[in-house]
């Protein structure tokens, strides 16, 4: 990512890049602190998550040794009661009602874990020990865990298996013992039921990236001159251009049997409310612009839709070009978990297709980015990596053709076994991000965007703001949409639109925050805040008075540097910096990821505390770690904005 006015010495290039991975980390155990009470998205990773959380709380409190605490609980060496073999669950005789009860509770407990659905390996014990099963107790084995789930109203999708047979087999073993992978999906009693993944596509202008959605969410393939690609657009002029400006949504449903829903009728794109009402899980693309001209724009898109994960196309014949390691970097900088696709292999000669692979390769293991790429070539390969995609090292890239449709299946079933990633806190108080307004006929001002945390109900009141002058509006939510889907409720982590009454459009915009109506002292919102930051490129060196485009979720806003912990700072450093925003006072919270950029990508950072007193200077407080939040700034441009709660 470098800068257009001057290009930046290797060794510091290699400075930012090795502080970037660095800064990552201390980035997520930041997040840690921001929603304490969150659970870890599947069971494979419980144990990291739950250990990142207690590091990151043992900073802020005492020193204390949680993480092994954590392992020993995992143990169980305190639990006195022998715990029942899950071979014995699997093939007790049919009359026996405890073992499918028994083997019930696991997979509930397992669905609960894993927001609805979950990978249940048959054969294998949870500590990884093989059960050693023969071809007739493998069909017992797999018998047994549909009866189970379907106690549980969930539905049952062979994915892979070893040493049984037929076409799902992968490569046999030598110890030739039977097991298999079975996804349990559970069925949504209701529409907010349903399992959400929010992946951001980015990538280079001409990579592709609406083409493949259109191909994925229809069924049918390409022409090879953007035929899949046009129901994506919103704009006039991106028809006639064949480039995407805004924030294109699409979504593409899977049912609980794993099949990908799409119309009866060849050619036929399903409404959202169709896809929503027979899908157990549903994936929300946000097509995103590949154009330079377009960053704040792509920038906006992948900060305020909080993406699960983020899906870079690189088109086989350019290679990762332009706008692609600008939109890597933001990826890596936020800790968003990355999977490549290679697109246009049809029309690309062998030995161009070669030298982009190994750049790929290159990039991805360098210091920066240190992640291990996995080419995904069969399904077996498929299987096994979407199971193992919550680590943060893995990165799986697959080489497809949207005009033939080759490995067009790998992806389709990467995503249906996609594990839900992301830290959100449902018993938290109720906050809700705007990213887009609208004005509905019969219907009012409507608002979208994602709910970080809480729960709320149509018919609630609430509070929508800050305005210029940092004051919130005392509301009601109207109704609530999911996908078009009118629902009684929305929850922590999902998207959702909600209509309100007593408000105008024009009072509305994106960047403020709905938050929970409360007795007493409204929040507090503030002009000033201080972040600890992370210089990814600058020719020069960064001090006060610098102003730059800042982006905190949905919020984009010129700041201005007002303090510095040191007389300057350059690529590659680390610093506790004070910003103001230019026009208005903003809700933020101590924990939110921030991104600041003068044309390309700048720096990155986290918000440590909400206002900042100009009397306590950050240069006397260097090396102070763990302090409180700062007071609020007498300063008479604060005085009129004094709005948030601290965290």
């Amino acid at each position: 990512m470098n800068s257009k006015s001057a290009k930046q010495l290797p060794h510091e290039k290699r400075k930012g890049e090795a502080a970037l991975s660095d800064f990552a980390e201390y980035v997520e155990q930041q997040q840690a602190l921001r929603f304490p009470l969150s659970r870890a998205p599947a069971t494979s990773s419980a144990a990291h998550h739950s250990a990142t959380a207690k590091s990151a709380q043992a900073a802020a409190d005492h020193e204390h040794h949680d993480e092994l605490d954590d392992i020993l609980d995992s143990l169980d060496l305190s639990d006195p009661a022998p715990r029942v073999r899950l071979r014995e669950f699997l093939l007790s005789p049919e009359s026996s009602t405890d073992a499918l009860e028994g083997l019930s509770e696991i997979i509930q407990k397992r669905l609960l874990e894993g927001h609805g659905e979950t990978v249940f390996d048959v054969g294998v014990e949870d500590n990884g020990d093989s059960m050693k099963l023969t071809r007739d107790e493998w069909d017992t084995a797999y018998k047994r865990v549909i009866d189970a789930a379907k106690k549980l109203g969930a539905d049952c999708q062979l994915l892979l298996t070893k040493n049984v047979g037929g076409e799902l087999d992968g490569a046999p073993t030598k110890d030739k013992d039977c097991s298999g992978k079975v996804m349990v999906r559970q069925a949504p009693s209701t529409v907010e039921e349903v399992i959400e993944t929010r992946i951001a596509v980015v990538g280079n202008v001409d990579a592709g990236k609406s083409s493949m959605l259109g191909v994925l969410v229809k069924g049918d393939l390409d022409d090879g001159r953007g035929k899949a690609r046009v129901n994506l657009f919103r704009h006039k002029h991106e028809l006639e251009t064949g480039r995407t400006s805004s924030v294109g949504m699409e979504i593409m449903g899977f049912d609980t049997k794993g099949e990908v829903v799409v119309s009866d009728t060849p050619g036929r794109k399903l409404s959202w409310e169709e896809i929503g009402k027979r899908s157990g899980k549903v994936i929300t693309f946000s097509d995103l612009a590949g154009h330079e001209r377009y960053l704040r724009t792509t920038v906006f898109g992948l900060l305020s839709s909080s993406p699960n994960y983020c899906l870079l196309m690189v088109a086989a014949n350019n290679g990762l070009i332009g706008m692609s390691k600008e939109h890597l970097g933001i990826a890596l900088a936020l800790n968003v978990p990355v999977m490549v696709v290679i697109t246009k292999i049809d029309i690309c000669p062998p030995q161009i297709l070669e030298q982009t692979v190994n750049q790929i390769t290159r990039i991805l293991k360098s210091p920066g980015a240190r992640k291990i790429p996995i080419f995904i070539k069969n399904r077996e390969e498929c299987i096994n990596t979407a199971t193992q995609f919550v680590s943060q090292r893995i990165c799986p890239i697959f080489q497809v053709s949207n005009v033939t449709g080759e490995n067009l299946d790998l992806v389709r079933s990467f995503l249906n076994i996609l594990p839900h990633h992301g830290r959100y806190d449902a018993e938290a108080p109720f906050e809700f991000h705007v990213n887009d307004t609208f004005s509905v006929p019969h219907v009012g001002t409507v608002v979208s965007g994602i709910v970080k945390s809480g729960v709320i109900h149509a018919g609630d009141d609430v509070q929508i703001g800050p305005d210029s002058l940092g004051r919130f509006t005392q509301t009601s939510i109207r109704s609530i949409e999911r996908k078009r889907i009118g629902v009684p409720m929305a929850s922590a982590g999902q998207s959702a639109s909600f209509a309100l009454r007593r408000i105008r459009r024009k009072d509305v915009r994106k960047g403020m925050v709905v938050l929970a109506k409360l007795d007493g002292a409204p929040p507090k919102v503030y002009r000033e805040f201080v972040a600890e930051v992370l210089i990814l490129s600058h020719a020069t060196t960064i001090k006060t008075k610098y102003q730059a485009m800042l982006h905190v979720g949905p919020v984009s806003q010129t700041c201005a540097i007002i303090d510095v912990d040191r007389p300057f700072i350059r690529t590659g450093d680390r610093a506790t910096v004070a910003f103001r925003f230019v026009q208005r006072p903003e809700y933020l919270a101590p924990g939110d990821r921030l991104l600041f950029r003068e044309g390309r990508t700048k720096g990155l950072g986290i918000v440590k505390s909400v206002g900042y007193d100009p009397s306590q200077p950050l240069m006397a407080k260097q090396g102070d770690e763990g302090t409180a939040p700062l007071p609020q700034t007498a300063t008479e441009e604060s005085k009129g904005a004094e709005v948030m709660a601290d965290a």
